[in-house]
C-alpha cells in the first residue's frame, strides 16, 4: 500500500508574470535539490540497514518495531505537512531528512524481498517516468486541477483497498491496486510539479517562506517518487 498520503496544500494556479518567471528556476532547483537529498538519505539508510545484520534483525524480526516505524512515519509526515508553514526552514528541512531516514529503515524490508537487479532497474524506470511527467507538468499550459482531483480520489481508493487487502491477501487485488497506483502517482507527479511552478511565481526562493515552500514541495514530489517506485517494483520486480 502507499507509504503515506501525499500533502496537497498548494494554492490555486495564478498567471505567471514575466518578472516572476525569472524566479521560477531558482525555486524549482531548491525543490529538486531537497527531493534528491531525501532520496539519497533514504537509499543510504536502507543500504546501511541491509549491511548491518543486527539492525536488520531488529527491523525485520520484531513486528512491534517494524509497525512502530510505519506508524511513526505516517504520524511524522502528517505532522510535517501541517506544520511546515510554522517551522523555520532549517527545522522543516531537518524533519524532512529525518523522515527520509526512517523511510529508508522500512524500505530495507522491501529491498530484502527483491533482487538487487530488480531494485536498480525499477529505480531507473521510475526516474524516467517521474522525469517525463515532471517535464510535462512544467511545460503544459493546461490547468491540471481536474487531473489532480481525480488522482487524489484514486489515491484514497488505493489506500482503502490496500487496507482491506491486508486481510484478504488477494494477489489479483494486489496486482490491480499496483496498476492503479502507477496511474495515480504518475498523474500526481505532473499535478504537483504544475502546482510548484505556480507557487514559484508567487514566492521569493531565497526568503524564509520560499525555503519552507521548497521543502513542502520536495516532500510532495518525494512521496510521489517513492510510491511510484514501490508500485512498479511490485508489478515488475523479481523476488529473491
Amino acid at each position: 500500500m502507499p507509504t503515506e498520503l501525499p500533502p496537497r496544500s498548494f494554492d490555486s494556479p495564478q498567471p505567471i508574470s514575466p518578472s516572476a518567471a525569472v524566479a521560477i528556476p531558482a525555486f524549482l532547483a531548491r525543490v529538486y535539490a531537497w527531493m534528491a537529498a531525501g532520496l539519497l538519505v533514504t537509499a543510504a539508510c536502507a543500504f546501511a540497514t541491509l549491511s548491518n545484520e543486527s539492525v536488520l534483525r531488529m527491523v525485520v524480526g520484531n513486528r512491534i518495531v517494524f509497525f512502530g516505524l510505519i506508524i511513526g512515519e505516517l504520524a511524522l509526515v502528517a505532522w510535517l505537512s501541517g506544520m511546515v508553514g510554522r517551522l523555520s526552514a532549517t527545522a522543516a528541512g531537518g524533519v524532512f531528512l529525518f523522515y527520509a531516514a526512517l523511510n529508508g529503515l522500512t524500505l530495507s524490508v522491501v529491498f530484502l524481498a527483491y533482487t538487487s537487479a530488480s531494485v536498480v532497474s525499477t529505480f531507473v524506470v521510475t526516474a524516467g517516468m517521474f522525469g517525463a511527467m515532471s517535464v510535462y507538468g512544467l511545460v503544459t499550459k493546461r490547468s491540471l486541477d481536474g487531473v489532480g482531483s481525480f488522482a487524489f480520489m484514486g489515491l484514497i481508493g488505493v489506500i482503502i483497498a490496500s487496507l482491506v487487502n491486508l486481510f484478504l491477501k488477494s494477489d489479483m487485488l494486489g496486482f490491480v491496486l499496483s496498476c492503479v497506483g502507477v496511474i495515480v502517482f504518475t498523474a500526481l507527479t505532473a499535478y504537483d510539479t504544475r502546482k510548484l511552478k505556480m507557487m514559484a511565481a508567487t514566492v521569493d526562493a531565497g526568503s524564509e517562506e520560499g525555503r519552507r515552500g521548497a521543502i513542502s514541495g520536495a516532500l510532495a514530489l518525494y512521496l510521489d517518487f517513492i510510491n511510484l517506485f514501490l508500485m512498479l517494483l511490485r508489478l515488475f520486480g523479481n523476488r529473491r
